[in-house]
């Protein structure tokens, strides 16, 4: 299966470790004074170790490999101590990948292990609200498209929001009026670089997650439309065809034109 994982360059790894330190799924070691990846198999697609990384050697790819297997990174990691798992279950439940946090918690029941989740109770995307502003009803975290797992836990299911980067810039009701009950992504179809990759990630999001809609919100300038072309592609090439809408805005947030196409 195709799937996002982690690249390592290694003339550019300076041997440092964060990025080890940083992996708590057990993915990758330091071999020889470089970071190495020993297993796709533990790899949870989530990029955390990219923020601990000071010369910028690890990036986001997809490519064909086998799934990601939380029984096996719970039985790789578990001797290392709870400290370990917790700070995985913390990674797990901050992403919102609720499905494998559960199974990982299952098997530490299953396995004897006690933990105290009580810290664990309110997630990344409570912290996402801000005070006295307003709700946010952001769910996920990332949400750029090139960062986001096409098969990530919080997209299995989803009705799916594509957005422009600009767009929610220029609506004062973003949240309310078109992310409330979303899943997000969002991407610039002219500064952003491979856009072919996100036909591929959307036709994993249509076929293996499988979105019930897709709603793509552009502003009315001629290369968000790109974006509409890139959402219609995928859903061509998608074995599955689900409801697309396209919302065109207008550069001070008024809705000209809302469709499913």
């Amino acid at each position: 299966m195709k799937r996002t994982v982690i690249k390592i360059d290694e003339e550019l790894c300076n041997g440092c470790g964060n990025c080890v330190e940083g992996c708590h799924e057990g993915a990758l070691q330091l071999i020889n004074g470089k970071a190495v990846m020993i297993s796709d198999l533990y790899c949870d697609g989530l990029g955390a170790c990219i923020g601990e990384c000071p010369v910028g050697a690890i990036e986001l790819i997809e490519k064909e490999t086998e799934p990601y297997n939380e029984i096996a990174v719970m039985e790789r990691i578990s001797p290392k101590g709870t400290k370990v798992i917790m700070a995985h279950l913390k990674h797990l439940k901050d992403h919102g990948e609720m499905a494998w946090f559960n199974e990982g918690v299952n098997w530490c029941n299953q396995n004897g292990i006690e933990l105290d989740l009580s810290s664990l109770s309110e997630s990344s995307t409570e912290n996402l609200k801000p005070l006295n502003q307003g709700v946010s009803q952001l769910q996920q975290w990332p949400v750029q498209l090139h960062l986001l797992n096409p098969q990530a836990g919080f997209i299995k299911g989803s009705d799916l929001l594509l957005a422009s980067d600009c767009s929610a810039f220029s609506h004062g009701a973003f949240h309310t009026q078109f992310l409330k009950n979303k899943a997000l992504a969002i991407a610039c179809p002219k500064l952003d670089s491979n856009t072919q990759s996100y036909v591929e990630k959307l036709v994993s999001m249509i076929d293996d997650s499988k979105i019930n809609t897709l709603t793509v919100l552009i502003m009315e300038v001629p290369c968000c439309g790109g974006l509409l072309k890139i959402a219609k592609m995928a859903r061509e090439r998608a074995h599955r065809n689900i409801p697309v809408k396209s919302i065109v805005m207008s550069l001070k947030g008024e809705i000209l034109s809302e469709n499913w196409v």
